[in-house]
């Protein structure tokens, strides 16, 4: 039997359980005092991931979300949670090698992200899956503009930065 592709909602759940597994891999080494140059390398990755992932959302799968059902309060709440994530990225992206809060902002940035993804996946996935959405068409656009950004991977993270000085 033929397994089927992934859809949209299985590539971007792909992209939370990553980014779970960047910040459980960041837990343990602030808990064993790894150094700080290794802690925000990882953390720098997980800043990457968040912002190559919100934009896949804000770019495709909110508007497809958007034209698919009515309830654009949810798409609203969803789409405002990554003016805040922009926020805690860029504080995490611009704060000093010695920033005592370094690693709890990073917690904080942490805990953010699972409430949102939450959120996504009790309210927002579930009406997507009831609607008539092709998420497997959207799943081929979410890809090819995936390694588009991993291509430019430096530039979104000036934008980034600049988002912090603005």
């Amino acid at each position: 039997m033929k397994k089927q592709a992934p859809d949209a909602i299985d590539l971007l759940d792909a992209d939370h359980l990553a980014v779970h597994a960047l910040f459980e891999s960041y837990r343990a080494l602030a808990a064993k005092g790894a150094p700080i140059h290794q802690r925000r390398a990882l953390a720098e990755e997980i800043c990457m991931e968040l912002t190559i992932h919100a934009r896949l959302e804000e770019e495709l799968f909110y508007p497809a979300v958007r034209e698919s059902f009515v309830d654009e309060e949810l798409v609203d709440e969803a789409e405002d949670g990554h003016g805040s994530q922009r926020e805690f990225i860029a504080q995490i992206l611009t704060a000093p090698a010695q920033d005592e809060l370094f690693d709890a902002r990073v917690a904080v940035l942490a805990e953010y992200v699972e409430r949102h993804v939450r959120h996504e996946r009790e309210q927002v996935f579930n009406r997507v899956l009831a609607s008539r959405l092709d998420l497997h068409a959207l799943a081929r656009s979410l890809t090819i503009r995936k390694e588009e950004l991993r291509a430019v991977a430096e530039a979104l993270r000036e934008d980034a930065l600049a988002s912090a000085l603005a």
